[in-house]
Order: C-alpha cells, then structure tokens, then sequence
C-alpha cells in the first residue's frame, strides 16, 4: 500500500496523508493504519482508541473539541462515508500560528485521513447526510478533561461551507467559550 503525505503549510505538527486502495471490480482494499508506515512519514504516537460517529444530517456540525493535559489527545480523522470539512484550530499558548486554523475536505471518496496533534480544537461539519467519521485518539476519554471552542468564533474566521441557519449542534457545543475567554491550557515549546 502507498501511504503519501501532503505538508500542510504553517502547521508542520498537523498531518494530511494520502491512502493508498486496490481495487477491481469486487470493490477496494484498504490498509488504513500502518504503524511503521505512519512512523516514517513523522507520526510517531501510541493510539489507544478508536471512535465512530455517523452523523445523519448535512450540516451537523462536532465541535471543537480537545482533552485538556493531562488527559490531552492526538486524533487520525478518516470518513468511510460522506463527506466532511475537518477543522483545527492551534490553542498553544505562545504558538506562532495560536488561533488559525487549517481545514480540509475529507470524504469516502478522496480516502484521506487527517491528523490533528494535542493542543489544537478540532471540529467538522457534515457536507453529506449519513457521513460516518472513525478517528484513533492518542489518550482515552476523560469526561472531567472534556472542553471546547465556540465553533462560530469571529476571531477565528472559519469558513465552514454551510450557511450557520442550516448547522445542526448539541446543546454542548453552542456553550462553549470564544479562544479569547479560553484558558491556557496549551503552552507552545519548541520542540511541538
């Protein structure tokens, strides 16, 4: 299998790779995580779960979120159904790019998946009914380390490609606080 990966300008620590499938007329093989295969191409990090959300509604929109420290988590974004656009959004302290974020279309179709480091809020809108998201997080759920970012922040400026009416949210995602209110739970070193 073939496993590329794409630079992804100014955030060196967030990864978008390119996977490779085979296929004929059965359909397609895929191997989706390589641990050697990941390594070399610098992502050297433990997963220790894996989570699947299906999300029936164009729109929907998860996010953002992020585990504070130390429960904090690393997350490979793949969609095997649908289509989404995959936001992060740096909250290190002291980070030259705190407070932009990256974003990409992940779908079924393209087959890329996304990595998105500790001590970045990640989110995603649904850009297809009955998209269905898996990600391997680097640390396990801690309810007590649960936290987020507005998602509709205007000091963030993201475009989520669907008009804000339209976005369907949890109740806990219209409550949580803009970057400016967040608390510096992410200080960025050298070394990120």
């Amino acid at each position: 299998m073939k496993l590329g990966i794409i630079p992804v300008e100014d955030h060196p620590e967030v990864k978008l790779f390119e996977i490779g499938r085979i296929g004929d007329e059965r359909g397609f093989f895929s191997e989706t995580y390589n641990e050697r295969d990941f390594r070399r191409e610098g992502l050297d990090v433990r997963f220790v779960q894996d989570n699947h959300s299906l999300s029936r509604q164009r729109g929907t929109l998860r996010g953002l979120h992020f585990q504070t420290p130390p429960h904090a988590q690393g997350k490979l974004v793949r969609v095997t159904c649908g289509a989404i656009l995959d936001v992060a959004v740096d909250i290190r302290h002291g980070s030259p790019t705190f407070g932009r974020h990256v974003a990409f279309e992940i779908s079924a179709e393209n087959w890329r998946q996304l990595y998105v480091p500790a001590g970045y809020a990640h989110g995603f809108v649904t850009l297809t009914d009955d998209t269905e998201v898996q990600y391997k997080v680097t640390d396990f759920y801690s309810a007590e380390h649960d936290a987020g970012l507005r998602w509709d922040d205007p000091a963030l400026g993201i475009d989520w490609r669907v008009d804000a009416g339209d976005v369907v949210l949890s109740g806990k995602d219209t409550q949580h606080p803009l970057l400016a209110e967040l608390p510096p739970y992410f200080e960025y070193t050298q070394s990120d």
